[in-house]
């Protein structure tokens, strides 16, 4: 073992020392400032000892990478072909092809049909080694027959394939809001197709619990895991009706859940599922097998203003999933809100696995994470948390049955308005949309624009993305634009010297930004005349508590004489409040303000 020497001449540093140092910076705070609390209630603390009895657990083996899926969702068949050649020629290992209605569909999939699945298929060599995913829903269901139907024809052995087929009725029913049929009567049809596609000899899998539909209508971590154990254990149950013995059954079934930017909750929640599937195989009375465990980058915090953000986005989620121990993971092209992306935008979700692999390493170890104090104890945390859920689902009489009470749907919708609270209040900060945004931006080139989403029932568990508040009211601004020749205005009313109102202005240009309002800063003398030059109608006041109390109250009466139809203050009002209202303030600006509320009432002023 060698011993790394670079730290030896610095004192040895321990909890106290840190704890000390932290309380300097802190200057007079209270130390529980930096503890808080995740979506499911999971405290998380600013520092964790080694976990140094933690073990590995058992999940993709070390060393071999995990898969480079690339999603084939163009809705015209060539050029789907196009995409997947150029995708297996540059680094893929394997393809998704989504096809319409299916949970990956977001708005632009291709078509099931035979001559679709025959031109993408083109010069695609299936028993290649690579890796193939058939991801479809109720309206395509039938495109696991016609894939069957081309490997036959093709002269393929289908046990030499190395392909997924992903049935899952239950996350099609949280995502459309009803069954086709009762469950009792679905299940066998579903476990009837199984079956069928294991006659002809495909090794499968076939059923996958799916976690993208709890997860995409913004709920939580262990929301996401009770939901894929719940359903999991529907298959299981289901494939053993149908005379699948269970050892049988659990290896027809695998697993995918959503990645996020939230490193350390996404590895966890990975981790979390490899320990908890084990509990159900073993209360089977099955000895635990490494289940198949799928990623996909979060739909969720995609955004289309400043789209290039989400590479970083899906970078982080990427890496998080891979750490965490997915067998395969699929980055979405940082454009896919905007509609089906462009080769480029596909190439870089390509070549960000690619970097992980290649240059990075991070499949050389077997979970990597094993040991890390943090780590460990959010895992621990998560598993009994979503155990909680899944047990709660199970008593309600299991997944289907939890879905058609509403059950899943309504503890997701809690978790969903808080989210929604802290997104409008910047308390979750979305970089380039909420905060810093960009209001001269170039355009993103994509493929297509995405058609409108179908019409799903009242119980469905609505897919929602992060930003889309905030990007509503851009388009509003953009709309404006397109009227009046130049966007909606704000006048920065800065007050005092530079150091004493650089700060507030850079947060109101921020927020008012936000919302598309462009920020015109003014400083110097004669404030009411700027304004009057800016062309803006609101004013806000930028500087300092000290340079406020003397000189907030008759700027503002200055503003209001000049034509401002409101005039905000970015801080908080403290004693001054009355006066400062007096004189015509009316709005406050700071952290933890409905920054969307404030933005809808500007508009209405506008």
């Amino acid at each position: 073992m060698v011993e790394l020497t670079l730290a030896r001449t610095f004192a040895p540093a321990d909890e106290a020392a840190w704890k000390a140092l932290v309380e300097e910076a802190l200057k007079g705070a209270p130390f529980d400032t930096l503890r808080s609390k995740s979506y499911d209630g999971i405290p998380i603390e600013p520092l964790y000892r080694r976990a140094k009895q933690a073990e590995r657990i058992a999940g993709r083996a070390a060393g071999r990478p995990w898969s480079v899926m690339q999603r084939i969702d163009l809705p015209e068949a060539r050029a789907a072909n196009a995409q997947a050649l150029e995708d297996l020629s540059n680094g893929a290992s394997g393809l998704t092809f989504v096809f319409e209605g299916a949970v990956g569909d977001y708005g632009y999939a291709l078509p099931a049909t035979e001559a679709a699945i025959a031109q993408a298929l083109e010069s695609v060599y299936l028993d290649a080694g690579i890796a193939v995913e058939l991801d479809f829903g109720p309206p395509s269901r039938q495109a696991a027959k016609l894939m069957a139907d081309y490997v036959a024809a093709k002269s393929l052995k289908p046990s030499a394939l190395d392909m997924r087929f992903c049935f899952d009725p239950l996350g099609a029913r949280a995502m459309r809001g009803a069954f086709p049929m009762p469950w009792p009567e679905l299940a066998p049809v579903v476990t009837g197709l199984i079956g069928d596609l294991v006659a002809k000899g495909f090794a499968g899998p076939f059923a996958v619990a799916d976690g993208r539909p709890v997860h995409a209508a913004g709920g939580s971590e262990a929301q996401e895991l009770g939901f894929v154990l719940a359903n999991a254990l529907a298959y299981l149950r289901a494939l053993e009706a149908h005379g699948f013995d269970l050892d049988a059954a659990r290896r027809l079934i695998f697993f995918r859940l959503a990645a996020d930017q939230d490193q350390l909750f996404t590895i966890a929640k990975f981790r979390s599922l490899r320990k908890l599937w084990p509990r159900i195989e073993e209360a089977c009375g099955l000895d635990p097998r490494p289940a198949f465990v799928a990623a996909e980058t979060a739909w969720r915090m995609m955004t289309k203003r400043d789209p290039h953000g989400n590479i970083v986005r899906g970078t982080i989620a990427a890496l998080a999933a891979a750490v965490g121990g997915a067998d395969a993971v699929t980055v979405l092209p940082f454009s896919a809100a905007l509609g089906a992306p462009d080769a480029f935008a596909r190439r870089i979700a390509r070549n960000t696995q690619t970097i992980l692999i290649e240059e990075s390493n991070l499949h050389r170890v077997a979970d990597p994470a094993a040991g890390s104090g943090a780590i460990e104890a959010l895992t621990e945390e998560l598993c009994r948390m979503a155990w909680w859920f899944f047990q709660r689902i199970e008593k309600a009489g299991g997944a289907a049955q939890a879905l058609e009470s509403g059950l899943i749907q309504r503890v997701v919708a809690r978790v969903r308005a808080e989210r929604e609270t802290n997104v409008a209040t910047r308390k979750d900060a979305i970089i380039g949309t909420s905060d810093f945004p960009d209001l001269a931006e170039d355009k993103v080139a994509v493929f297509a624009s995405p058609r409108a989403e179908a019409a799903t029932g009242a119980t469905a568990l609505p897919r929602m993305r992060l930003a889309e508040p905030f990007e509503r009211l851009r388009d509003r601004s953009d709309a404006y634009l397109a009227e009046h020749g130049t966007r909606p205005k704000v006048f920065l009313a800065c007050l005092g010297r530079a150091s004493d109102f650089t700060a507030r202005a850079s947060f109101a240009k921020s927020l008012f930004e936000a919302g598309g309002i462009e920020a015109v800063e003014g400083k110097g003398d004669n404030l009411a005349k700027r304004f009057a030059e800016s062309g803006a109608k609101l004013a806000c006041l930028c500087s300092s508590d000290k340079v406020y109390a003397s000189e907030a109250a008759p700027a503002a009466k200055a503003l209001i004489e000049a034509g401002a139809s409101r005039v905000y203050l970015a801080g908080k009002p403290g004693a001054n409040r009355d006066a400062l209202e007096k004189a015509g303030v009316s709005t406050f600006l700071h952290q933890g303000c409905d920054t969307l509320a404030m933005l809808n009432a500007a508009y209405d002023e506008i």
